[in-house]
């Protein structure tokens, strides 16, 4: 009875041992530190943008302010006939809300300065909106004809979107991942390693500029030049990988 109790202790004793041994390789390998490399890549395009935003106003004065409005919407026949003359389609013309307001000019008037009623002044604004940006681009600078009919009309700069923008952000996210993948292999490679799983992947801020330009091409919130009709987009990605 007594031997038999000695030969338990030491079973038990040599799983013990054992069971320590695999605890202490167990806890070793949860600790020790996982050997990483991360890197950033980088995606780059130049593209042209393909709808463009044009805004144009023109305005009457006029002692009367009846007769200030009924003059503004007179000239929108005249001018709505111009552009359609040009090609522009009623769906891609948007006339606003004629607005009339009282227009004061300041003085200076026996020593002190003096508000002086100019009259009434009503105001029409436009807005263009077309695909065909060639088009739009001709028109605009062909637009000072209407001074010819006595309208003062008055030339925004164009502004330049691309409707495809979301296509294209998916497109240069792959870009920047392959090339941060790229980048990573040649990395661990050179050092006598093996890539390993991804771990994390952080995607950097959507830069649009104008190509060749001195803006800000890594502003905080992300640049988005709308005044050029060439376009520069970048977007970098930051990859971490496992190294074996």
């Amino acid at each position: 009875m007594k031997n038999n109790s000695v030969v338990i202790a030491i079973v038990a004793g040599i799983a013990f041992f054992f069971a320590a041994i695999a605890l202490g390789i167990s806890y070793y390998q949860t600790k020790k530190p996982v050997k990483t490399v991360s890197v950033v890549g980088l995606a780059e395009k130049d593209f042209t943008s393909d709808l463009i935003v044009w805004n144009l106003s023109y305005d009457v004065l006029d002692m009367d302010m009846k007769q200030a409005y009924t003059t503004v919407k007179n000239q929108n026949s005249i001018v709505k006939e111009f552009l359609k003359s040009k090609g522009i389609k009623d769906s891609e013309m948007d006339f606003r809300n004629i607005s009339t307001s009282p227009k004061y000019d300041s003085r200076w008037d026996d020593g002190h300065w003096a508000e002086v009623f100019q009259g009434y002044e009503a105001e029409q604004r436009i807005r263009i909106e077309s695909k065909d940006v060639d088009k739009i681009e001709k028109i605009i600078r062909e637009i000072s004809d209407l001074y010819d009919q006595n309208i003062r009309i008055s030339s925004e700069e164009p502004e330049y979107y691309y409707t495809k923008l979301a296509d294209l952000k998916i497109e240069m996210l792959a870009e920047a991942s392959k090339n941060a993948r790229e980048r990573a292999e040649t990395i661990t490679k050179n050092a006598g390693g093996k890539l390993g799983d991804l771990k994390t992947a952080t995607a950097g801020v959507f830069q649009i500029t104008a190509p060749n330009s001195s803006e800000d091409s890594y502003s905080w919130g992300g640049a988005f030049n709308t005044s050029s009709k060439q376009k520069h987009v970048s977007i970098n990605m930051r990859l971490t990988y496992t190294v074996k």
